[in-house]
């Protein structure tokens, strides 16, 4: 007979507890311990329920050149590693209306085109419904089968039964396994069929897209073995109630994680943003002061924002600083290098600094347009609009080298930059591109003195 045994387990992280407690001990989040049933009777493991694999020799495995499926979306493309892998487990997480739907949706449309067999299953909508999106969406294709259905194993068996090229799940909090006890949603449950999911994925090289919704602060819902047993975790960020959106790999293992695609959100679906940086410059200020541009690196993509500062005088003892965007121990530290090697007294102003655009960037490139953009407004310069400033800042004001310097100047160059401000290190290995003056600078105050002319 089944040994079914209670606990008490946290729906934010997974810990499990014998006994009810008011904080969990593990994430300390407040009432998220819940009651579940759990069945903890073993299975002897017998001859008849093994797999039967065997071991194979690296040399003799077989790579098929086409074990990728393009998309038809250069953008997500970029951040899958070059498109689809067959047989590939992947996890699609976002804000409610960030456009994950609108997402795995659109790509049927490619797919079919390609006599793909497409599944698509919704425990949150009914096929008529998903028909409508579709049409407002321009998705037609015969290829693509529509289930309502939230059972673990009706969809399994289905699964087994048509074999599909692409499965996906919207979503993965919504299915139920019916050898668990708790509520859909709950850890045990989304750790189940996440498992179900993955067995078939990787047992009839079937690939499985998974939609996942997040908690209120950012991360997938459900336990968090929950990425590790996926092959691909991708997260949309952007403002719901704006039009750009972000999609961004931070697990791949089939590629590299540093890539994004940026998409825009219009009325008939998700668009593609092939300039990216234009698009972030529009509606930039001209002389204004607190504003400048910078360079970042996605992986091999070089992408120009603007950096906004703001610092006006306060009254109060404690000043006031914010960062949006950005790292805001980054923000505090680079302010206390102003004040030590610049001479700027910036204890009795507040300062606010944000990435225009609704990007969210650590990389410390920025760290000499965030000291510019703080002393142009403190000192209310202007800099000139056509200066573009990079370079990592150290706690003794030295400007440091940074990585891809050459595509950062490139970039600049193609978008009608005159000026860059960059590292002096990174001048040795520079080559001369037309169009552009490159000036070096070892430390804050040159680069301040070159900057607030």
């Amino acid at each position: 007979m089944a040994k079914l045994k209670q606990v008490y387990m946290c729906q934010q992280c997974g810990h499990e507890s014998p006994k009810w407690m008011g904080r969990c001990p593990a994430c300390n989040e407040w009432g998220s311990l819940v009651e579940e049933v759990i069945d903890t009777s073993k299975t002897k493991l017998t001859k008849s329920n093994t797999s039967g694999n065997l071991p194979i020799k690296l040399k003799e495995i077989v790579i098929e050149k086409e074990n990728r499926t393009t998309t038809g979306m250069q953008e997500l493309d970029r951040v899958l590693g070059g498109g689809i892998v067959k047989g590939s487990l992947i996890l699609v997480g976002g804000d409610p209306g960030i456009g994950k739907s609108t997402l795995l949706l659109q790509i049927c449309e490619t797919l079919g085109r390609q006599n793909k067999n497409i599944l698509y299953v919704s425990g949150e909508e009914s096929v008529t419904q998903i028909k409508m999106r579709a049409e407002r969406l321009g998705v037609i294709t015969s290829h693509l089968s529509l289930l309502s259905e939230t059972s673990a194993g009706a969809i399994e068996t289905l699964i087994k039964a048509t074999k599909p090229d692409l499965v996906i799940i919207d979503s993965i909090q919504t299915i139920y396994s019916e050898d668990v006890s708790s509520a859909p949603g709950s850890v045990s449950q989304v750790r189940e069929a996440t498992h179900v999911f993955m067995n078939i994925a990787k047992g009839y090289d079937i690939t499985i897209m998974l939609a996942g919704h997040v908690t209120k602060d950012g991360a997938l819902a459900g336990p968090r073995v929950l990425e590790h047993m996926v092959d691909t975790v991708l997260y949309f960020e952007g403002e719901r109630h704006a039009s750009f959106r972000i999609l961004r790999a931070v697990k791949n293992r089939f590629g590299s994680t540093n890539e994004i695609g940026v998409f825009e959100m219009v009325d008939i679906g998700l668009k593609e943003v092939q300039n990216a940086s234009e698009i972030m410059l529009s509606g930039r200020p001209t002389n204004a002061s607190g504003s400048v541009v910078s360079c970042t690196m996605e992986g091999t993509r070089p992408m120009l924002l603007e950096v906004q500062a703001l610092s006006s005088f306060t009254s109060f003892g404690m000043p006031r600083r914010t960062a949006t965007g950005v790292d805001y121990n980054r923000v505090v530290i680079l302010i206390a290098v102003l004040d030590k090697r610049a001479g700027m007294d910036l204890s009795n102003h507040d300062t606010y600094v944000n990435l225009a655009g609704g990007l969210k960037v650590n990389e410390p490139a920025l760290d000499l347009a965030m000291v510019a953009a703080i002393a142009s407004s403190f000192k209310n310069i202007a800099i000139d609009p056509h200066t573009i400033v990079f370079g990592e800042v150290g706690l003794t004001g030295e400007i440091r080298a940074v990585s891809m310097a050459e595509k950062r100047v490139i970039e600049a160059a193609k978008l009608g930059f005159k000026t860059c401000v960059m590292p002096r290190a990174n001048l040795d290995k520079m080559p001369k591109v037309n169009g552009i003056k490159v000036i070096g600078v070892s430390n804050v105050t040159e680069a301040l003195a070159e900057l607030l002319k």
